[in-house]
């Protein structure tokens, strides 16, 4: 049987591809920078644009397909996932790290269906590296297949995380307790470099071991998600329970066993979650 949605996924590298090239157009010139939720939540102009381009172009050919965007949610559109064909775009992963010019800034699409993840494009925009991940097809880096580590053992392992963008006292205080207990099991470091999309793709790469995040959102997961687990990986809640994507929390780990070891040193932050209002 045809697979009635790998037209779909050529469609969004070319997007992506097409998105980066805004993006690295972008950073030649003055930026307009807004915040939105804290002093760190930031968003650009380009966002905007790259965000607009990806959903006009995706709804012209295929009009009755579902969009999450993560600017569209910032303008007041709701982040509700149906069984419906839906597509789930961050425009720039890592807009703080756009802004000042720091070498890691991603477009990240995850297309769900079923509230199943189907496939997920992350492009690096600054590297011009295209991750990818199919369904039951495998996960790639430029056509090269990517496995994640045989790590089993947390002392030898390299985590990847992010500080996050809130800057609530409280917030900020779990966030480097949890870091502090993770070192001092103690592990060989933690890592990130500004975008949860490619914090994942590192761990689809087999580079990094496991990627833990509280407060992102689906638009940071759905993307790198299915390259993490076509990869061989596994996703799982902060507890170590299932994985939501719309819960703002997840462990993307090689395997099982070091997503549970991690999830046990880790305080959480309660989050409203992605489809509450």
């Amino acid at each position: 049987m045809a697979d009635p949605w790998q037209e779909c996924m050529d469609y969004a590298v070319t997007l992506a591809r097409q998105a980066g090239e805004i993006v690295r157009e972008a950073l030649k010139n003055e930026m307009n920078i807004m915040i939105k939720s804290s002093p760190a939540d930031l968003v650009t102009a380009t966002d905007e644009k790259v965000e607009k381009m990806l959903i006009s172009s995706i709804k012209e050919k295929y009009p009755s397909h579902s969009f999450i965007g993560e600017e569209s949610v910032a303008a007041g559109e709701k982040s509700v996932l149906t069984d419906n064909p839906t597509w789930i775009i961050d425009p720039i992963d890592g807009t703080t790290n756009f802004v000042h010019g720091f070498p890691f800034v991603a477009v990240s699409i995850g297309f769900v269906v079923n509230k199943g993840m189907e496939f997920g494009v992350v492009y690096s925009c600054m590297e011009d590296k295209m991750y990818t991940g199919r369904k039951g097809r495998g996960a790639f880096c430029d056509g090269q297949k990517l496995q994640v580590s045989p790590q089993k053992d947390v002392t030898n392992s390299l985590l990847v995380t992010e500080l996050g963008s809130s800057r609530t006292p409280e917030t900020v205080r779990i966030i480097l307790s949890n870091m502090e207990r993770l070192l001092c099991i103690p592990i060989h470091g933690i890592r990130g470099v500004g975008t949860a999309a490619l914090n994942m793709c590192f761990v689809a790469a087999g580079v990094a071991d496991a990627f833990y995040e509280m407060g992102i959102h689906c638009w940071d997961m759905a993307g790198a998600g299915i390259i993490v687990t076509e990869a061989g990986g596994v996703l799982m809640d902060i507890t170590g329970g299932p994985f939501d994507l719309m819960s703002r929390r997840v462990i993307a780990s090689s395997n099982k066993a070091l997503g549970e070891r991690i999830a046990k040193e880790i305080q959480i932050i309660p989050l409203q979650r992605d489809d509450e209002d």
